[in-house]
């Protein structure tokens, strides 16, 4: 892939994965639109650890205190705030990854990346994110999240396997009716990212191993170092907005990119 290339679905993959707008539908989209070539998994597994690595640094006083909870949750003990985190994190991960494994050996994720599904996606959810901003109430707090609340978000999260849905967009949309604040909500869905965003690049990368060679691993480097920055520039700019900005913006893009979607598939 030439530079260009890998700068556009860095960029693409960095700032889409977690605004609430889908980074899965809009990579499907580039060479659907485009007519250009599909990055591959090697590509999306290097903007995956891209983007990784950007949700760590910028949480990363979260990310500690969990990883601390973790050592004290793999001795069985979950009696401090950390192991507490860590548990609901996990717990959160598993339905995502038994569905994602399902559908990934069914050969379904194919099945699923085409314009007008991620037109519906787009239209449809977005339409929910924002019914659930609106009527959502603000109570909540990120230090509130409870084992049951993880579970529902857990559950949510495996809706994100149909691209255009968005991984964001759909555990903010049930933190919100969960009664969490935006910025909470927001805060969650980036954490419960973490493990999401290993395992699936755990289980991607079994299969770029097997195909692995010098100038893919270049091309993939490059594209994590773009990844991460824009990414973390993403994060920054949502975070500090959703202090006095609702979630309405990103409905309104979403809304647009679906109907245009489907005009382009059915017309």
């Amino acid at each position: 892939m030439t530079l260009f290339q890998l700068f556009l679905v860095a960029a693409i993959q960095g700032l889409t994965e977690f605004l609430p707008i889908s980074s899965s539908g809009h990579l499907v989209l580039l060479p659907a639109l485009t007519g250009g070539p599909d990055q591959g998994l090697a590509i999306d597994v290097a903007v995956h650890v891209g983007t990784l690595f950007a949700v760590v640094t910028y949480f990363w006083a979260d990310v500690k205190i969990a990883l601390n909870g973790t050592m004290r949750l793999l001795r069985g003990r979950v009696d401090t705030k950390g192991a507490f985190l860590a548990l609901c994190l996990a717990i959160s991960t598993v339905p995502v990854i038994l569905a994602g494994a399902a559908i990934k050996l069914s050969g379904l994720d194919e099945a699923m990346r085409s314009v007008t599904v991620i037109g519906w996606t787009m239209l449809g959810f977005g339409i929910v994110l924002y019914w659930a901003d609106k009527t959502g109430k603000t109570e909540q707090k990120a230090s509130d999240w409870t084992l049951k609340d993880a579970v529902l978000m857990g559950f949510a999260q495996v809706l994100a396997l149909i691209p255009g849905t968005s991984r964001s967009g759909i555990t903010i949309t049930a933190a919100r009716r969960l009664g969490y604040a935006r910025e909470d909500a927001a805060k969650l869905s980036m954490l419960m990212s973490i493990p999401t965003i290993a395992a699936s690049g755990l289980l991607l990368s079994v299969d770029v191993v097997q195909e692995a060679d010098w100038a893919i691993a270049r091309d993939g480097l490059i594209a994590a170092v773009f990844a991460f920055f824009a990414a973390l520039i993403a994060l920054i700019l949502m975070m500090r907005l959703l202090r006095s900005v609702s979630f309405t913006p990103y409905v309104i893009y979403r809304i647009i990119l679906g109907i245009v979607l489907l005009i382009y598939a059915y017309v």
